[in-house]
């Protein structure tokens, strides 16, 4: 596995999440500006692509507090662990970058994933278009 991190949104991130969130799930505003001011992930297995994600600054004047989105695997590469390397490599940016809250929006199917990794929910559950969501976060590890 091959990580690469980019400044702006690379043509391999856009395929994987155009082929999770929109082909697969049916989102409709998957693309965005904020992914103009985020930090890029992509995950390569033997040189091809197969799972992104991105994180950014919640505030640009509050350099503690990060947001992690957009995680998204190809289906012949879940539960592989590549989720986990997506979210540990993202977590490692943003503490080395300063961060020391990281936020993010799970799709109500995937809450126990995060919970593994040390997120916790928090207010009540809401929708994103047709899917139900519910925030989580993680403070920085001591």
């Amino acid at each position: 596995m091959e990580i690469k991190y980019f400044n702006s949104l690379h043509e391999d991130a856009k395929f994987i999440r155009s082929e999770v969130f929109v082909k697969e799930q049916g989102f409709q505003g998957e693309f965005d500006n904020i992914d103009k001011r985020s930090i890029h992930i992509v995950v390569y297995n033997n040189n091809k692509p197969c799972a992104a994600g991105r994180t950014f600054l919640k505030d640009e004047k509050d350099k503690s507090t990060w947001i992690i989105g957009r995680i998204s695997v190809l289906k012949e590469y879940r539960l592989k662990g590549i989720g986990s390397i997506i979210m540990n490599a993202l977590e490692d940016k943003i503490y080395n970058q300063g961060g020391k809250i990281i936020e993010l929006s799970s799709q109500e199917t995937v809450k126990e994933f995060y919970e593994k990794l040390g997120y916790t929910p928090y207010g009540s559950p809401y929708y994103d278009e047709h899917m139900l969501h519910i925030k989580m976060f993680k403070k920085e590890k001591v």
